[in-house]
């Protein structure tokens, strides 16, 4: 079976996991900073807070953004779920904003329909590695920031695009956001079995973010709010120090931390990550050119000043004119041994949204077209030119065949 995505592992990552499991420390160690300050330098950024997962990471940023009950948070409702659930964690109402036909990711101008005085964040997701038109939406967001005289944070879901490039910047950047969340999912780009990551510029923020993941705990002596319990009783003119014991809960946090085993994967990862998106382009190429002439199908596109990593290559299909509908193609094909997805079922259309918060058919009409005729096939490094062969054949003559 060749599946929708799957990880690339190979010796050298087994050998730094191998590593870090005959070290003295599991988890809480140096590898993690390690980690992080790779995947800073990588991105262009300054700060790097690696979590869990990315969904921690998304809850994370809106925690650190200050999301509460009353607030509002806008997004795509073609993304997977984490990206609304993170507001609802804050008691957030999520509001959806249609996508853009042309690239399906979230659409500037209907952000700027649904924003409000309520809106205290804005999600933008980069679907199937393609960054959101961040410079629209920073602009729409900063215009709303003047009329409703309150500041509204940036947030990039960035879970599918580490190593995409938005005007010549990487994604990660946070060049038009406040801060900027990936994944490490083992179906995507790199991975460290699970796990994910907030990057900011903000170093308020990555305070914030770091206290989050860890319980609310600091060890800096300069947040000691306990002065009697944090230090010694210091003599007439010199500095109390503290007790080397001694570390505080200043807040409410989580367990989102990571381990070393996992950010050990991840930095080897992080190494062939370059050689991971070069892969992806040589088989979208040759999906490109064996797809691009049929009536039936819609390639992906590209917008202006996008350079995806193509996390995701999505087909549209006209299936009334196939004479197919989606779930038998989607068996006809695993028949052959080829695995397909659908990416995503539109947020809003899910029964938890539609009871909680009102939302229904009619809400997106963009994403809701888009949704019926949406298929992912294969793409990973791994596969070999006979596997991106045998996919483009078996669909090809699935198509005719009808």
């Amino acid at each position: 079976m060749i599946p929708y995505g799957r990880q690339y592992i190979d010796e050298d990552d087994i050998q730094a996991v191998v590593s870090v499991l005959r070290s003295n420390m599991l988890t809480q160690g140096p590898v993690i900073g390690q980690f992080e300050s790779a995947l800073a330098e990588y991105c262009g950024v300054e700060h790097a807070v690696a979590m869990n997962s990315a969904t921690s990471a998304l809850h994370a940023a809106c925690l650190a953004a200050g999301v509460g009950t009353g607030d509002e948070v806008i997004t795509s409702p073609i993304t997977f779920v984490a990206s609304a659930n993170c507001a609802v964690y804050c008691g957030a109402t999520p509001v959806f904003a249609d996508i853009d036909p042309l690239n399906y990711n979230i659409s500037a101008a209907e952000i700027e329909n649904k924003i409000t005085a309520k809106t205290k964040a804005v999600i933008p997701v980069h679907f199937a590695g393609q960054s959101a038109d961040m410079e629209s939406v920073a602009a729409v967001v900063r215009t709303a920031e003047k009329k409703y005289r309150h500041k509204i944070y940036i947030i990039e879901d960035a879970c599918h695009a580490i190593g995409s490039f938005y005007h010549g910047k990487r994604v990660g950047s946070c060049c038009f956001s406040d801060m900027t969340v990936m994944s490490f999912h083992p179906v995507k780009h790199i991975t460290t079995g699970e796990g994910g990551a907030v990057f900011t510029n903000d170093g308020s923020l990555g305070k914030k973010l770091r206290r989050l993941r860890s319980h609310g705990i600091t060890s800096d002596p300069s947040d000691f709010l306990n002065h009697d319990l944090a230090f010694q009783p210091a003599a007439e003119d010199s500095r109390r120090t503290a007790n080397p014991w001694y570390y505080e809960q200043v807040g409410l946090g989580y367990n989102y931390r990571i381990t070393d085993i996992q950010c050990a994967l991840g930095l080897s990862q992080l190494r062939k990550l370059d050689s991971f998106r070069s892969r992806r382009r040589e088989i979208v190429t040759a999906y490109n050119t064996a797809f691009q002439q049929l009536d039936t199908v819609q390639i992906p596109r590209e917008a202006s000043g996008c350079d995806s990593n193509f996390h995701l290559y999505v087909l549209l299909f006209d299936f009334d004119c196939i004479g197919m509908n989606r779930a038998r193609f989607m068996h006809e094909l695993r028949a052959k041994g080829i695995q397909t997805q659908v990416h995503y079922i539109p947020v809003h259309l899910h029964s938890f949204y539609r009871r909680q918060f009102g939302t229904n058919w009619g809400d997106c009409p963009n994403a809701e077209r888009y949704y019926l005729m949406c298929l992912s096939i294969p793409l990973f490094p791994a596969m070999s030119d006979s596997d991106v062969q045998r996919v483009v054949d078996e669909i090809l003559n699935l198509i005719k065949k009808t």
